[in-house]
């Protein structure tokens, strides 16, 4: 009888550890139930996005416990790292109640890097991300907004031309002070042409005259005769 209570017995032990163990298997372990991204600098943190292409960029989590304790850094990577491993950027970061936070805008030279997550209540290892950064894509971007600006600015140099031969063109308006001359030359020319008439009434006088005393010779020789 009291075989089969023990036997008993030891059969509710397993039968227990037997319904546990599914419980234990599924559970999710405290701390490990986050993500985390690279976000560009421009991508609201809410997107749960990874951007692995960046150039100003942020480390953005999501799903951690609530205000989990996060210490993070970045190492520069192959193929463009001098050295592989090398610690470049790290930092440290609560969550908030919701289990979410994000870093302050972080910038690298351009090149190829890995990301370590570390936190609280860890299990196993870090959570990690690779990522690129390219800022060089930006700034030849940009670089084409600034001729049209060149261009419009070379547009306005012919623009300020015609005015500057509309001023040249105003000289031969000044050229006309000769006409201005002419006035007092007109007044020359008014008083030459005073002259001639002048000139042809002392010669028509003269002609009279010469007329007239012909005919007083003739008729005093006339009388005479």
């Amino acid at each position: 009888m009291r075989t089969l209570t023990r036997a008993g017995a030891l059969s509710a032990v397993a039968a227990a550890a037997l319904l546990a163990s599914p419980a234990v298997a599924h559970a999710t372990a405290p701390g490990d139930n986050g993500t985390v991204k690279i976000h560009d600098s421009t991508t609201g943190e809410e997107l749960r996005k990874n951007e692995p292409h960046v150039c100003t960029f942020y480390l953005d989590a999501f799903g951690f416990d609530a205000g989990q304790q996060i210490d993070w850094h970045i190492e520069a990577w192959a193929p463009t790292a001098a050295t592989k491993g090398e610690t470049v950027k790290a930092g440290a970061l609560t969550l908030d109640a919701d289990g979410h936070g994000r870093t302050d805008d972080l910038s690298l030279p351009d090149g190829h890097y890995k990301l370590f997550w570390n936190f609280d209540g860890e299990h196993g290892s870090a959570k990690h991300k690779v990522f690129w950064t390219d800022c060089e894509e930006e700034s030849d971007v940009t670089t084409p907004s600034a001729t049209p600006s060149e261009t419009v600015e070379g547009t306005e140099a012919p623009a300020a031309s015609p005015s500057a031969s509309a001023e040249e063109g105003a000289a031969p308006a000044a050229s006309s002070s000769p006409s201005a001359q002419g006035g007092t030359a007109e007044g020359d020319l008014a008083e030459t042409g005073n002259g001639a008439p002048v000139g042809l009434l002392s010669g028509a006088a003269a002609a009279l005259l010469a007329a007239g005393g012909y005919l007083v010779f003739r008729r005093r020789k006339a009388s005479q005769g």
